[in-house]
């Protein structure tokens, strides 16, 4: 799968002119959603399946800072899946390919009242596809 690419937007930098760095947590949501659709598994359709992904933590590392105009390419992965929990996570570079940031998501499954559930009773083809790219099978 092709990387998911981010403008940096004048609004999203501080008084520096640097990224905030709450904006790197927002980059990391727009392509984990990217990396949904090309794989196949957009939100719209796992919530109209009554499959929810709510974020139950979130980690950032910030290596170099971007400004206004840089483009970020981020590389998505599935560090870990258990069935019932999924960890993500994020590469970015910038044009010069070095890494700005790194970071994970955790995410955990749930039907539309909340209640955890188990991924491979409610849609085995979405389980069976997360523990491919979990086991490497979509190498960026």
């Amino acid at each position: 799968m092709e990387n998911y690419r981010h403008k940096v937007m004048y609004y999203e930098t501080d008084m520096m002119g640097l990224t905030h760095h709450s904006n790197y947590i927002r980059f990391m949501e727009e392509a984990r959603v990217d990396f949904l659709e090309k794989g196949g598994w957009p939100y719209q359709k796992l919530e109209s399946m009554g499959i929810f992904s709510p974020v139950i933590g979130v980690n950032c590392r910030f290596k170099t800072p971007t400004t206004f105009s840089d483009v970020i390419e981020i590389e998505v992965g599935v560090e870990e899946y258990g069935g019932a929990r999924l960890r993500v996570k994020y590469r970015m570079k910038n044009s010069r390919g070095e890494t700005v940031c790194e970071g994970f998501s955790e995410h955990c499954f749930t039907d539309r009242s909340g209640r955890p559930i188990r991924l491979r009773n409610v849609c085995p083809e979405f389980d069976r596809w997360l523990r491919e790219m979990a086991n490497g099978a979509c190498e960026r």
